[in-house]
């Protein structure tokens, strides 16, 4: 295969097979890399524009039903100090975000379904609508929910879900939860949220152990196959407290692959799925300080600073070594400001920032 018929190719807008997929995903060598993420970030300027639209992540509670063995909040991990962010406190922070002009926010938590959360959430989502007009924009991570839970919260005003896959090949689904956590009902739940009417956001963990390049290219044709409207991914980076950092204590331990593995995993889902929303994760700063920039530079255009509370931020530790636990949202801001503004992007105040995706859908009808 020749890269750059491949990068011409995809560039014009032709679909790519798993074989052209599987050739990009495994480039190493720098000026190689270099010219996938250059056509990457040309698509994205084709279908998006080189503005970044920032989410207001609020991590809402660290309590979770769930036991993933890759996560540090897992229910089983009895060295985390459990916290449930008061509903004065969750709209305080969303105030910062309509403060700071962000456009949106996110409610992240660990996975729960008990009926008291779910009234939790849906008043949560009223009190942030009545904040600045309605004019904030929502998105919830919260979690597989019955479809009466989705439609509650979309009714109380959220109009976009994050629910990760992590793996959508099933067998490495399967290593990476207890036998209790069914892949077919995680994507049920995202097949629901699309009935629901919310704009579908789902995405994966790279570098894990035993991935393969195999399964990488069927993570990127499960998102075109569920026709999605937002990706949001990042390296797999180990947190030693769960079952699987003590299986695999250095898995993830070459920071420089990771990284590589997380920019490649954007640039090719730009080529491929081309006017989604796509979100440079903090596991890209987690690897190096400007790995959300190169994130931005590889093809994605979503950036979710936290602007929760600093006394919680050492309590939501999906993984190790995660930035940020201890600078406020203003300096957050601050910084993020000079850093879009050194690659030669701008940020997109004040705007949803909803996917181009979902409109062009929209736009085809229901149906189609």
């Amino acid at each position: 295969m020749i890269l750059k018929d491949i990068l011409a190719a995809a560039v014009a807008g032709e679909t790519l097979d798993p074989a052209r997929l599987a050739f990009l995903l495994e480039l190493k060598e720098p000026g190689d890399l270099e010219a996938l993420y250059r056509a990457a970030y040309q698509v994205k300027l084709r279908y998006i524009d080189s503005k970044v639209r920032l989410r207001g992540l609020i991590e809402v509670s660290n309590v979770c039903g769930k036991n993933c063995f890759y996560c540090g909040i897992r229910g089983g991990n009895r060295k985390v100090a459990r916290f449930t962010m008061s509903l004065e406190e969750i709209v305080a922070a969303a105030r910062h975000a309509a403060e700071f002009r962000y456009g949106s926010v996110v409610l992240q938590a660990g996975e729960r379904s008990d009926p008291g959360w779910v009234d939790f959430i849906e008043n949560a989502v009223r009190e942030i609508k009545k904040l600045d007009g309605g004019r904030l924009g929502i998105t919830l991570s919260l979690g597989e929910q019955s479809e009466e839970t989705f439609r509650r919260w979309f009714d109380a005003g959220a109009h976009r879900y994050l629910l990760r896959i992590e793996s959508s090949d099933p067998a490495l689904y399967a290593r990476l939860h207890p036998a209790d956590h069914s892949y077919a009902a995680r994507v049920e739940s995202l097949h629901l949220l699309r009935k629901t009417g919310y704009q579908v956001g789902t995405g994966v963990m790279v570098g894990l152990p035993g991935q393969t390049t195999a399964n990488l290219v069927h993570d990127l044709e499960f998102f075109k196959s569920l026709d999605v409207d937002m990706i949001g991914m990042g390296p797999y980076i180990v947190h030693h407290d769960t079952p699987l950092g003590r299986q695999f204590p250095d898995a993830g331990s070459d920071a420089g692959r990771q990284l590589e593995l997380g920019l490649k995993m954007i640039a090719v889902t730009r080529l491929h799925l081309r006017n989604v929303n796509i979100a440079s994760t903090t596991a890209l700063q987690a690897l190096a300080p400007n790995g959300r920039e190169l994130g931005l530079l590889a093809g994605a255009n979503v950036i979710m600073p936290n602007i929760g509370d600093l006394a919680y931020r050492k309590g939501y530790l999906l993984y190790e070594n995660k930035p940020g636990t201890d600078e406020n949202a203003g300096t957050a801001r601050e910084k993020l400001e000079r850093a879009v503004a050194a690659i030669g992007e701008s940020i997109a105040y004040g705007e949803w920032g909803d996917s181009p995706h979902f409109a062009a859908r929209a736009g085809r009808g229901a149906g189609e």
